[in-house]
């Protein structure tokens, strides 16, 4: 599909790689964004169209579905982490990461998946991670709701592909947000993220890349898991 004269929505779309994602949807000559925040007061870009919305609360989905009926293309990119350990971390944190990455990502596809349908099939993007693939104990909670929202992914693509809709999935590893401030390395530049995400969609494709790390991480799932686990290798031994 082509970004210009799309009808663009962007949950969690006030900061970070969602607020990115309305600069360049805008950018690129969407004939509407609907930015969609806990609190629209929030959403600060010009042009955008501040929209209230908290994914996890099935009403405010339904809510956000019947307000934005005009919409073509709808990008699940609201987040959270919590930094939940596998063994020590609580349940509850677990059940936050999946309430928001996979029920909300959920909720928001059947919503919008018939209003997609009456306007001509159009996209969606989900925003995954790197960590859809790999995990690190001490955030077991993400990576394990990440790894969920991909499988959601691939069964929304090969259920909406009979109503014309794309489906596509982006996968990146640190971005220069607020989500990752307090983690050390090199970041990607979320506005060129999400200019590539576009870029994808455009193509028609079905996933992004986003940086070298999740291609490689990737290429690796098809090797023994101690290649992408080292630590285990001495139980090989």
């Amino acid at each position: 599909m082509q970004i210009e004269g799309a009808v663009a929505l962007v949950t969690g779309g006030n900061r970070g790689l969602g607020d990115q994602f309305v600069k360049a949807l805008l950018d690129r000559g969407a004939a509407k964004v609907y930015a969609a925040a806990r609190n629209p007061d929030t959403v600060t870009t010009p042009g955008a169209v501040p929209l209230a919305l908290d994914i996890t609360d099935p009403a405010s989905v339904r809510a956000a579905a019947e307000q934005a009926q005009d919409v073509t293309l709808l990008i699940n990119n609201a987040g959270i982490s919590t930094g939940t350990g596998i063994l020590d971390g609580s349940t509850d944190g677990f059940r936050r990461e999946m309430d928001t990455h996979v029920f909300g990502t959920l909720d928001m596809s059947r919503a919008f998946a018939p209003v997609l349908a009456r306007n001509g099939g159009g996209a969606l993007l989900n925003v995954l991670s790197v960590l859809s693939w790999y995990v690190f104990p001490d955030n077991a909670a993400y990576s394990a709701a990440k790894a969920a929202e991909w499988a959601v992914t691939n069964a929304l693509r090969v259920q909406l592909a009979g109503q014309g809709t794309l489906v596509t999935a982006l996968h990146v590893g640190y971005m220069d947000t607020d989500m990752a401030a307090a983690v050390e390395g090199p970041k990607t530049d979320p506005a060129k993220v999400a200019h590539g995400a576009l870029d994808t969609i455009e193509a028609r494709r079905f996933e992004y890349l986003a940086d070298d790390i999740s291609a490689q991480v990737k290429a690796g799932l098809a090797a023994d898991p101690a290649a992408l686990y080292p630590q285990v290798a001495e139980l090989l031994a």
